[in-house]
């Protein structure tokens, strides 16, 4: 038995022992009790379910499940999963360019394929999985949902039994019944549960789609809907003014994303939307309704979480905790959110503002001082207080942003401008629409930064998150090319040799990349296997004269790693008190022994490497 093996047992069997109990270990420093302690020691996997894997493709989407059906060609089919991903199908020709048709493309993405792929995250290392919205909506990525309590019939294997199995059901719990699809996401929660893996899913309470089961009948009955009051409703139809036609309010303006109303004062959403997401939220955290939640999800991950009242928010949370103590709720907010998660209640934030950033300003884009980079992560961290820091979800990249890969190929390039930085930004686009972004491969140099890059995520206090893919080597520009199909060993892809713009370009093979894999078990095995890495102690070391350079020391008790990054193209020469330790647990690039000499100890760090060392 190997010593992953070996891990993988004791993590099984740690999370049956405590099945059930009562909340045995969130932090109750009195400070934010909504902490459950099973987070400092995760490492996340985002999943993205339509490109995660196709594990049935007789359950493949169809074109009447389109969200926009009138536009698809009627040769609508199944992209093939191993195209070349700027290769238009010949009903995309019909359609125009690349982004006029890759909207419409759907790659059969399902439950399944992730039950397959959950062999693959164990022994990756992976204890705790994100998934964007798994719940029944006909965009491919399932934020316009048509129910929150039911999950798409096209994850699961009877997609015609399903929705005819959920036409008639309302608001009421009681109408609800349980799919094909449902069914077999309990089964993944059991599948991911043996193998010692949690699952949090993506919920939004701001918003539906147009074919919400509330929305469609408000639609269809207008002001007699007993929805009618669910939403912004502008004016409501009426047959004697044909211009008077049905107006509401769209998440930013987008007519598919119908907004739910708040209450008058704006403190809160409505009662009747509210209630429906309670239920809803209880069907998925305590499945059987036994009281006892660990038969259910692990948490959630809230969309848009600002525009959603605070006030309901709290109570959200409140419920959220009443149903299972250890659950983790983490607000997608892009800003500081440390006022906003202290009144809404929740576990962490997506830690963009306070870690996401800064790191891509110094390690990818070289646009801000060392000093700047340690000031701006110090005041971030410290602002969430010792017990949310080992929570916060730390991540470079998602679906929302470029892929790793791609912000290193072309550096500089803006990441959401944000204001609130004061260094000098390019704001160049992100997305290959536009002509000077770069969609190859990264080369030798640029998978060096990513793996610098990538043992910042694992050695910095908060949790890391893995966005599918990453480990595999993926790239790819923003939406919708940071969405590609997920690279699998087993499959053997066609080269990326088209370009969205019409221009040439040098082939770029597309295959499983079990170099970068190994590096990212191996960051994975490291953080496991050392405490310190996993706490939220951490200080910053005095490294004089060097350039681009920065190290730090993580601790818990008496164990200490440190870690030092060289982000510049050339050797960087460094004196540490001996203290730090000579033993080089890891490098990300190139190899190097450090010398002691009496109670100093001289490192010459190569370029564009980064180290871990311990005594």
């Amino acid at each position: 038995m190997t010593w992953r093996e070996c891990k993988r047992l004791l993590t099984v069997a740690i999370l049956i022992a405590c099945a059930g109990c009562a909340s045995p270990g969130s932090r109750t420093d009195g400070t934010h009790e909504a902490v459950p302690a099973w987070v400092q020691d995760a490492v996340f996997y985002q999943i993205f379910p339509e490109r995660f894997r196709n594990g049935d493709p007789t359950n493949d989407p169809i074109r009447a499940s389109l969200e926009y059906v009138e536009r698809a060609p009627a040769d609508w089919a199944v992209t093939p999963w191993t195209g070349d991903w700027y290769a238009q199908a010949p009903w995309e020709q019909t359609m125009g360019g690349f982004y006029q048709s890759v909207f419409h493309r759907r790659y059969g993405g399902d439950l399944q394929g992730v039950i397959d792929g959950l062999d693959y995250l164990a022994d990756l290392g992976i204890t705790a999985i994100y998934f964007n919205p798994v719940f029944y909506a006909r965009s491919l990525h399932k934020y316009d949902g048509n129910s929150f309590h039911h999950i798409d019939p096209y994850f699961g294997p009877d997609p015609e039994g399903d929705l005819a199995l959920i036409a008639d059901e309302t608001a009421d719990p009681e109408t609800w019944q349980w799919t094909a699809a449902d069914r077999l996401f309990l089964d993944l929660l059991t599948e991911a549960r043996a193998r010692g893996i949690r699952v949090v899913i993506d919920g939004v309470w701001n918003h539906t789609g147009r074919d919400f089961f509330a929305f469609a009948d408000l639609r269809a009955r207008q002001g007699d809907s007993p929805y009618a009051d669910w939403y912004v409703v502008e004016q409501f139809d009426d047959p004697a003014t044909p211009e008077r036609e049905f107006a509401y309010e769209g998440w930013w303006g987008v007519e598919t994303l119908p907004v739910f109303a708040d209450t008058p004062d704006g403190q809160d959403l409505h009662p009747g939307p509210k209630q429906y997401v309670f239920d809803a939220t209880a069907r998925w955290m305590d499945p059987n309704g036994d009281g006892d939640p660990s038969d259910g999800i692990d948490g959630w991950r809230l969309d848009v979480a600002e525009e959603v009242p605070t006030g309901f928010w709290a109570d959200w949370n409140a419920h959220v905790r009443q149903l299972n103590p250890e659950a983790y709720t983490v607000a997608e907010v892009w800003e500081p959110a440390q006022h906003f998660l202290d009144e809404g209640g929740f576990s962490a934030t997506m830690n963009y503002h306070a870690f996401a950033l800064p790191v891509k300003a110094f390690l990818i884009d070289e646009q801000i001082t060392t000093e700047r980079f340690i000031d701006l992560l110090d005041e971030g961290r410290e602002a969430y207080g010792t017990a949310r820091q080992t929570a916060l979800l730390n991540l470079i990249d998602s679906h929302d942003t470029d892929r790793v890969a791609s912000m290193i190929v072309n550096a500089k390039a803006s990441y959401r401008d944000p204001e609130w930085f004061d260094y000098d930004r390019d704001v160049s686009p992100r997305n290959a629409e536009h002509y000077d972004y770069a969609v190859r491969a990264p080369n030798d140099a640029e998978r060096a930064v990513q793996r610098m890059v990538a043992l910042m995520q694992f050695a910095y206090p908060g949790a890391p998150m893995l966005y599918y893919g990453t480990e595999a080597g993926m790239w790819g520009a923003d939406d919708p090319d940071d969405r590609k199909p997920m690279v699998w060993a087993d499959l053997d892809y066609a080269d990326e040799a088209a370009d969205p713009r019409g221009r040439a370009r040098t082939l770029d093979p597309v295959a499983f990349d079990a170099e970068l894999f190994g590096f990212f078990q191996r960051l994975i095995d490291l953080r496991a296997e050392h405490a310190a890495l996993r706490s939220a102690d951490l200080a910053w070391l005095e490294i004089d004269g060097a350039e681009q350079t920065v190290g730090f020391t993580r601790s818990a008790g008496d164990a200490a790693v440190t870690v030092l990054l060289n982000r510049s193209d050339s050797p960087q020469a460094i004196k540490l008190p001996a203290a730090v330790g000579e033993t080089v647990l890891l490098t990300t690039n190139l190899p190097f022994t450090p010398q002691r000499i009496g109670q100093t100890l001289h490192l010459t760090v190569p370029p564009l490497t980064g180290a871990v060392l311990t005594q």
